[in-house]
């Protein structure tokens, strides 16, 4: 998976790199920053979203789509489709533009709105990506939890980054008889949730 990826999705994953630390030193020009998980984090997405249960496998916050490469990347073996869920035009636009330079609009579902609308159609999911508004993660989680499949994981993102705004998220979860939980520190921190 990692050995063979195709160059022309690592352009795009270096030219969104590029944008974020440009971003980070001068402050967005034209919109919100691109914001990106690390490396590491998407590697381990890709594991995950690769062993995942059959079902949907969604995204929740695509940003300029660098971590939705990397769960396309665990998702070509089993010719599976990645939905990505963005409420922000702006970013919707450079998303299908990366997705089109990257050769992998017929693995990418781009849905543009908000998730807490839109996921009500989803009910068979085997894989979750979360990171999007902080403030949305506990009503996020409640819409997910009961629309994934038995072994359907959840992956919460800045749990440890932002602990003291997500620590109610974390203890939900480590309360909540319908998932097997642990906090995994790598990157920002990912709550990582298994429906029992």
């Amino acid at each position: 998976m990692f050995q063979d990826i195709r160059s022309d999705i690592i352009c795009r994953m270096r030219w969104l790199g590029a944008e974020d630390e440009k971003d980070r030193k001068d402050g967005p020009p034209r919109m919100q920053r691109l914001r990106q998980i690390p490396e590491d984090t998407g590697r381990f997405l890709s594991i995950l979203a690769a062993g995942a249960p059959d079902g949907e496998v969604i995204e929740i916050g695509t940003s300029g789509g660098y971590s939705t490469l990397w769960l396309v990347l665990g998702c070509l073996d089993a010719k599976r489709e990645v939905t990505t869920f963005e409420i922000l035009p702006d970013k919707v636009n450079i998303a299908r533009e990366i997705f089109r330079l990257a050769g992998v609009t017929d693995r990418v579902k781009l849905e543009h709105g908000d998730a807490l609308q839109l996921l009500n159609k989803y009910d068979r999911i085997g894989f979750c990506f979360l990171d999007s508004e902080k403030e949305n993660y506990q009503d996020m989680y409640e819409l997910i939890i009961p629309r994934l499949v038995p072994g359907g994981l959840l992956v919460a993102d800045n749990v440890i980054s932002h602990n003291e705004t997500l620590r109610a998220l974390v203890d939900r979860a480590e309360t909540d008889k319908r998932v097997d939980s642990v906090v995994v520190p790598i990157g920002k921190g990912e709550l990582l949730c298994r429906k029992i």
